[in-house]
């Protein structure tokens, strides 16, 4: 992280992906301290864009989705802050250059246009963005030029964290302790930007000029590149790095030190609500781990937690790179000779999953606030997980797939591995047959019911007793709550004892084990 003595190049460009911002970032600081001019861009990829679809609208006209205008209301702190970094150091005309199409070939176009010599980015794992990267590096070099790209999403990759045999771990706990041994301060240390500022270049007097897709300096509107408002708006989530400093201050400032406590509660502010920020890297990891770990080595116990789950973030990413067919298969190939249930009512039972409509409260109202939000709280995407996979017998994937459609943070590596875990297929997976008993949960976790009444709020009137099992209330009490079963509610359509035989049955015929339950 040492800043170079002398520039190598005349001109590079950054090009943005999942790192909106400007203060430590990687791909910049290498970029500024190697360039004497340096341009930023972002690519909105039509091959991403295009399969999108689309259903986080307020009904109006257009295809909406939250994670993109997230992703352009983002973009236009990026821009300022270039613009503030330039002008500290008395650099006018700066700003951020925008494309619309296919990444693969306006990206290197755009390198062309403006003359640059390297492009700077950071690491993407995922399949797509591989294959994308790759594309993209043959073209620059067809142009004479270079792709470099760096670590920045996480605090340690690839092949960073090995087993003292030198092979990829395959269980967190081994995993956690041999990343906690390696950590020291540099992994953590902040790449001085600022520094090195002078080097950020105005942007061109016109819009390069390109043969394929579109361009803009600056941000364009949502309409511009083919979206309509979500309802982002309607959500308590700020954006861009100003958003993640203000949750990140706000969950510093007190609760950091009880997350361990209160963060399995869903009708309590516990967790620091900066997934999103993580996920399209407006916070920098390196800041966040450095919070944890200083703190936890002062004595708090839940920075000790929030640390943790940071490093089941870099577990599942580095789980990824070295086991890429984890993507639509399961970690562990004897589970993939499951037979999971299929047919006409394993589809509505599908439907009733996702729209919130098992009759069971928790995961309804979770499933519920995935729909309406984008968000679900981790406690509860284990357990609608668990039911899914565990109670209705359904494939794992297909709840993979739903939420990769929802989840504001969706990420690959993360949601890939929370499913496998929760499946009981994955590389360090909770053993199938400890299940998750919904109401179990419900009443451990949502004791008083503030969750559930919060998005089933037909269920609103009913006791805190009645309300986790409300098949069970008797009738007046139902009736005094306003609550007609089966007309606004449904009865479970699994009995749990009944599911979790079939599913001791199902794991079993692939891997014989003892029983018990959680």
């Amino acid at each position: 992280m040492n800043p170079t003595a002398a520039r190598d190049i005349d001109a590079a460009l950054v090009w943005l992906r999942r790192d909106l911002r400007v203060d430590d970032h990687a791909a910049l600081y290498h970029a500024l301290s190697s360039a004497r001019q340096v341009w930023c861009a972002f690519v909105f990829d039509t091959d991403i864009l295009d399969a999108l679809p689309g259903g986080h609208g307020d009904g109006g006209g257009g295809k909406a989705d939250r994670r993109v205008e997230f992703i352009r209301d983002s973009l236009v702190g990026v821009d300022a802050g270039l613009r503030a970094l330039a002008a500290a150091h008395g650099v006018e005309g700066v700003g951020l250059i925008v494309g619309h199409g296919r990444a693969a070939e306006l990206l290197p176009a755009l390198a062309d246009a403006l003359h640059v010599q390297a492009v700077h980015a950071s690491h993407d794992d995922e399949p797509y963005a591989l294959a994308r990267d790759a594309q993209v590096r043959g073209r620059l070099a067809q142009r004479g030029i270079a792709l470099h790209t760096c670590k920045d999403h996480v605090i340690f990759e690839r092949d960073e964290v090995l087993t003292r045999a030198g092979s990829p771990f395959a269980v967190f706990t081994p995993y956690k302790a041999a990343w906690l041994a390696k950590l020291d301060p540099y992994y953590v240390r902040a790449y001085p930007v600022s520094k090195h500022a002078a080097a950020l270049a105005p942007r061109p007097a016109h819009t390069p000029a390109l043969a394929v897709g579109r361009c803009w300096l600056g941000v364009p509107a949502l309409a511009e590149i083919g979206f309509a408002p979500s309802t982002l708006h309607r959500l308590a989530l700020p954006s861009g790095a100003a958003g993640a400093d203000e949750l990140l201050a706000d969950f510093l400032a007190g609760r950091v030190d009880h997350y361990h406590e209160r963060r399995d509660f869903p009708a309590v502010k516990g967790p620091s609500y900066l997934g999103v920020h993580l996920r399209f890297g407006t916070v920098s990891v390196r800041r966040l781990a450095r919070e944890a770990w200083q703190r936890a080595q002062a004595g708090s116990r839940g920075a000790e937690v929030w640390l943790s789950e940071l490093i089941w973030r870099d577990f599942y990413h580095q789980i990824l790179h070295h086991h890429p067919q984890v993507v639509g298969h399961a970690f562990r190939p004897e589970f993939e000779r499951i037979r999971w249930e299929q047919g006409r009512q394993a589809d509505a039972h599908f439907a009733a999953w996702c729209e919130g409509r098992t009759g069971y409260p928790l995961v309804d109202a979770a499933m519920r606030q995935l729909v309406q939000t984008g968000y679900m709280h981790n406690r509860l995407r284990m357990l609608s997980a668990s039911f899914l996979t565990k109670d209705l017998g359904l494939d794992w994937r297909r709840g993979e797939a739903w939420f990769a459609r929802h989840l504001n943070d969706y990420d690959l590596a993360a949601n890939n591995g929370g499913w496998q875990w929760a499946a009981s297929t994955g590389c360090d997976a909770q053993p199938y047959f400890r299940i998750f008993n919904p109401l179990t949960q419900s009443r451990k976790f949502d004791p008083g019911g503030h969750f559930i009444r919060r998005y089933l709020p037909r269920l609103a009137k009913l006791s805190d007793e009645a309300i986790h099992t409300p098949w069970l209330a008797e009738p007046a009490a139902l009736a005094a709550a306003g609550v007609g079963l089966g007309r606004d509610y449904p009865p479970p359509i699994v009995d749990h004892a009944e599911a979790r035989a079939r599913t001791l049955q199902r794991y079993a015929a692939v891997r014989p084990a003892a029983t018990r339950e959680r």
